[in-house]
């Protein structure tokens, strides 16, 4: 399914569970609201993450990949890795070659998809970085919010991406 299909029929879905519009007072509807907010936060922590890792000379959407390696400590496979960061194979696959030449990923064998891969002291003390400077980042765009406020948006957007995701499954 198209990307502007599947935003129609989830644009449509939600006026009709609302029983209208859902207009806010800023003229936006909920899907028009949530819709740009998401993008609007994925935009601004790209744009973070893309300046963090140009100095490493990769790719800001990398970012995520480290932290991952380094939050599975033993290791775990690309196919793995995909599923917790919900990438795609070509995408792991990619990161993780520059990552075996940067010297930041321990080098395995021709069966890379079912080896695990593991971060060299070396992509371990990136990954530290990188993910202080993100915790750094989070707590100033979290600045007034109370934690109780913190775990409902967290639980919420939990939520919202399960029920989507069924959605997508169907």
């Amino acid at each position: 399914m198209q990307d502007r299909e599947l935003l129609l029929r989830l644009s449509l879905r939600s006026g009709q569970q609302t029983g209208n519009t859902g207009r806010k007072d800023n003229g936006m509807s909920r899907f028009e609201q949530f819709t740009v907010s998401i993008f609007s936060i994925t935009h601004y922590w790209n744009r973070i993450a893309t300046e963090e890792m140009r100095e490493h000379g990769l790719k800001g959407t990398y970012a995520l990949y480290l932290i991952t390696l380094d939050s599975a400590g033993d290791g775990i496979t690309a196919a793995k890795l995909c599923e917790m960061t919900q990438r795609d194979k070509a995408d792991v696959s990619r990161a993780v070659s520059i990552f075996q030449e940067k010297g930041f990923v321990e080098a395995y064998g021709e069966n890379r998809y079912r080896a695990p891969i593991k971060l060299t002291a070396k992509g371990k003390m990136i990954a530290a970085n990188i993910r202080e400077k993100a915790d750094s980042a989070l707590q100033t765009a979290g600045a007034g919010l109370s934690d109780e406020m913190r775990r409902n948006m967290y639980s919420a957007l939990e939520i919202i991406s399960n029920n989507l995701k069924d959605m997508c499954d169907d």
